[in-house]
């Protein structure tokens, strides 16, 4: 299992926060693809390998940073409607699963 930790996210969110309204992605796909080029390999890897059970463990971790930095919190209304969440905790439980299965299929030698 991926140990991410809050100290995790800060390390993505370090080179990778997008803050500015202009760069929020509107769909799940797009926020895939950011995660897709900021996480490292291993990670990838790791999130591939676990269980879809084992994935609300990246809920305190990943999902903070995609809450806090994907503008979950603030006016990113059209990602809310894209994950079809009514809050940004459900939305980043969309996303992190969207990813999980693109890393599956992507990497479907490790499950």
């Amino acid at each position: 299992m991926v140990g991410w930790t809050a100290y995790a996210a800060v390390g993505l969110a370090k080179g990778g926060a997008l803050s500015d309204q202009m760069q929020w992605p509107e769909t799940v796909d797009q926020v895939v693809g950011v995660l897709l080029g900021l996480l490292p390999d291993g990670d990838k890897a790791k999130i591939a390998a676990m269980s879809q059970d084992d994935l609300v463990a990246l809920n305190l971790g990943l999902g903070m940073w995609i809450r806090n930095n994907l503008g979950l919190w603030s006016e990113n209304r059209a990602l809310l409607e894209s994950a079809r969440a009514q809050n940004p905790d459900d939305a980043s439980v969309v996303i992190i699963e969207a990813l999980w299965r693109r890393l599956r299929e992507e990497t479907p030698k490790v499950h």
